[in-house]
């Protein structure tokens, strides 16, 4: 019984011996620096940027937000308002999934219970 593991795959007989291939070389190519990365200058001017919602217009929607009925016409409107600042769009449209996803979760649980409840009005009768 051997107990060398090298010797499992060893053709020639040597013992737990790397057996070398040869070199290959490889064709020629001659050295081609690459061209820099060049950085676009900064331009105060862009245009793409937006300017950030205030300090005091996230006060006024907080506000809003506490009247009641008033608030979910106004995140309707805020989430796919034309004029509505993109940060706070895209804050009023998670807040609507939020929202969904809550009323979906009520229903869910009040026909649940609902049925755990009749089940045990309907136990009680027999």
């Amino acid at each position: 019984m051997d107990n060398n593991l090298f010797d499992k795959d060893n053709q020639n007989g040597d013992q737990g011996q790397f057996q070398q291939q040869p070199y290959q070389q490889q064709p020629y190519q001659p050295y081609q620096p690459q061209q820099p990365y060049q950085q676009q200058p900064y331009q105060a001017g862009d245009s793409s940027l937006e300017e950030p919602v205030t300090f005091a217009d996230w006060m006024i929607s907080m506000l809003i937000m506490c009247i009641p009925c008033v608030n979910i016409i106004m995140m309707f409107v805020w989430a796919f308002g034309s004029n509505t600042k993109k940060s706070k769009s895209n804050y009023f449209k998670a807040s609507l999934v939020w929202m969904l996803i809550g009323v979906v979760l009520m229903i869910v649980m009040a026909g649940a219970f609902g049925a755990i409840f009749a089940s045990l009005l309907e136990a009680s009768y027999y």
